[in-house]
């Protein structure tokens, strides 16, 4: 009364936001003790998908939904998905949760759980997963069974504990994926740390988000831009939303003309929005640049524009580059970094590798290192039209074929020939005396290459193709004696005419082992 101005003049309280979470884990975790807390402590409401669905039933008995589930439960059947996640929208209609907000006991569990919340708008700010190892969780349940007074013994039993705690273990993996892909809000815990530790990293977490969401609606309410970190954007809206730089940061452009691409980063902590659009910075540095100042980097006044999409670096795998062929990687395949810092000095000439690759251009780079590949992803402009002197350094080693980015080298090049060699001993089945098998084969796969390659002269192409067919005769004397021998003894004058010619052959072939011999 003696001064309303004073109170009356002071800025109105920031409105307070529902506060929306779940808290899952493995049994015997302590999820449902740390939801209670969290209940009791700032007033929300503790759901679990069993107290839902007894809600329903109990409450709104006549309606279609609690008929469904009641169908389904006289025939000893569990409620569907589709049903439960039903149930947990009526419990959120409620003013409780629509003020204070809510905590999810153990729920979702399964990733069709998280995908039906997910395409009915309910999506936690954050999901805490408290994590705990298989014997913790048995060592947990023997105690709770010692406990007095203790209602469903056989909950606490090894051999059920054992079943659900590998069923949470198969399902959590695709749940968690699923989060930490279109959300971001995945908060791993550490089961094994006491109530007071848990209870003190989940107040900070929710804190952290909060206050990102209170400085959201703030800045966009006054048309500022703002960060969108913990807003559980998922990236199909990121991509349909962002701006005119794409994943680009807008500042690095601005500032420097710099390319840099933060497709890598999924996470956006460094992402805001401005003007119903979305952009996407390297660092804290530029986030906080462009929150200050966002028309200086934003279009009409940015100085620069981002180049269009033919014109831009894209890294290339080992794969692409060799689906190019024939395609051959510029600069003979030096690095381009390398060579003009170096001041395009013959010491400079540093060869790149394969798995450092740029495509520019309808051009193909490779680098010396990554470090060598991000400063050409960034001012690709400096480096890409270079001309490589005439005299250039001989290779250190012999390049591996597979390296080469000549994918159907061996087809276009080889593979006739190779296949008409394999063709023909594999007819053959050549067995030279006293080689083996392996040997036999690759000595005759080796004469008819050089007796049937077409870039010999025809002195050599002759000269092949008589040991080609001395090697056959050679291999022939194994059936032929084997043959011939079989049976009795027959004395010289019953023999064939050339027996002993060839026996003496055979055995004097058995004295020159070896494959100069051979050859």
């Amino acid at each position: 009364m003696l001064n309303p101005l004073k109170y009356l003049r002071q800025p109105q309280p920031t409105p307070s936001l529902p506060v929306k979470m779940a808290v899952i884990g493995p049994p015997k975790s302590g999820k449902t003790t740390v939801a209670q807390i969290l209940a009791q402590r700032y007033g929300l409401a503790r759901l679990s998908i069993g107290s839902v669905i007894r809600n329903v039933l109990d409450n709104q008995a006549h309606t279609d939904l609690a008929l469904q589930m009641k169908k389904h439960l006289s025939n000893g059947l569990i409620v569907p998905d589709e049903l439960a996640i039903q149930c947990l929208e009526v419990a959120l209609m409620s003013s409780g949760c629509n003020n204070r907000g809510y905590v999810l006991d153990g729920f979702p569990m399964t990733l069709k759980q998280a995908e039906l919340m997910g395409s009915q708008s309910i999506i936690p700010m954050i999901v805490v997963e408290l994590e705990l190892d298989t014997v913790e969780v048995l060592k947990r349940g023997i105690v709770d069974k010692m406990k007095p007074n203790k209602p469903h013994l056989m909950h606490d039993s090894s051999e059920i504990l054992h079943i659900r705690n590998s069923c949470y273990k198969h399902e959590v993996e695709h749940v968690r994926q699923h989060f930490q892909q279109q959300y971001q809000n995945w908060i791993p815990l550490d089961g094994l740390k006491s109530q007071w530790w848990i209870w003190n990293s989940i107040i900070k977490e929710v804190s952290i988000s909060m206050k990102y969401i209170h400085s959201y609606l703030e800045r966009t309410g006054s048309r500022r831009a703002a960060c969108i970190n913990r807003l559980c954007i998922t990236p199909k809206e990121l991509q349909y939303r962002l701006g005119e730089f794409g994943q680009y940061c807008p500042v690095c452009l601005a500032l420097h003309y710099h390319l840099v691409d933060c497709s890598e980063t999924t996470a956006l902590t460094h992402a805001a929005e401005y003007q119903e659009n979305y952009y996407k910075m390297c660092d804290s540095d530029h986030l906080e640049r462009l929150l200050l100042t966002p028309d200086h980097f934003v279009t009409p006044g940015c100085p620069h524009t981002l180049p269009q999409a033919h014109l831009l670096p894209r890294k290339l795998t080992e794969s692409e580059v060799k689906n190019k062929f024939p395609q051959q990687v510029e600069m003979k395949g030096f690095c381009p970094v390398t060579y003009l810092d170096g001041k395009q000095r013959y010491e400079a000439l540093v060869r790149g590798k394969l798995e450092y690759a740029v495509e520019y251009r309808e051009r193909i780079y490779i680098f010396e290192t990554k470090q060598k590949q991000d400063k050409f992803l960034r001012i690709p402009e400096t480096y890409w039209d270079q001309k490589v002197p005439t005299k250039v350094p001989p290779l250190c080693e012999p390049v591996p074929l597979t390296s080469l980015p000549t994918l159907g080298y061996l087809e276009q090049g080889a593979a006739v020939a190779v296949i008409k060699a394999m063709t023909a001993v594999g007819c053959l089945k050549p067995k030279y005396p006293f080689l083996t098998i392996q040997r036999s084969a690759l000595l005759y796969v080796a004469f008819y290459l050089k007796a049937f390659n077409q870039k010999s002269s025809d002195y050599t192409s002759q000269k092949y193709k008589k040991k080609l067919a001395l090697f056959e005769e050679n291999c022939a004397l194994i059936p032929y004696l084997s043959s011939t021998m079989r049976g009795n003894y027959k004395p010289p004058s019953e023999r064939p005419i050339d027996f002993e010619f060839k026996l003496n052959r055979f055995l004097a072939l058995g004295d020159l082992t070896g494959t100069n011999s051979v050859l």
